[in-house]
């Protein structure tokens, strides 16, 4: 059984930064496509971001282009997603996923909260 498990979360004034990391415990995770997702309190999930196997290829939702960065360490079994220039409508519980199929994930993180003050 694979585990992905979030962990970066935390309350942070608008502006700043935050790096979100994804550990995958049971196997590795260096042949799939990773996903980042979020939901916003009272909204549906919704797509951040996400980076290749190798890393050489990464797309991110309009919303969050020039602001966020995907990576990820394949050695380490970690994605990460670094946020800058953070604002407040960024809150929401963030998720990361693996990819079976281009655009179907398989398996999810239990989540991690990331709050932004104004």
């Amino acid at each position: 059984q694979v585990q992905l498990v979030e962990s970066g979360g935390g309350l942070v004034q608008a502006g700043g930064s935050l790096r979100l990391s994804c550990v995958a415990s049971g196997r590795t995770f260096s042949s799939y496509t990773m996903g980042w997702f979020r939901q916003p309190p009272g909204k549906e999930r919704e797509y951040v971001a996400r980076i290749s196997w190798s890393g050489g290829s990464t797309n991110y939702a309009d919303s969050v282009k020039g602001r966020f960065t995907v990576s990820r360490d394949n050695a380490k079994n970690t994605v990460y997603l670094q946020m800058n220039s953070l604002k407040p409508e960024d809150t929401a519980v963030y998720y990361c996923a693996r990819e079976k199929t281009p655009g179907s994930y398989d398996i999810w993180g239990q989540g991690t909260q990331v709050t932004v003050s104004s």
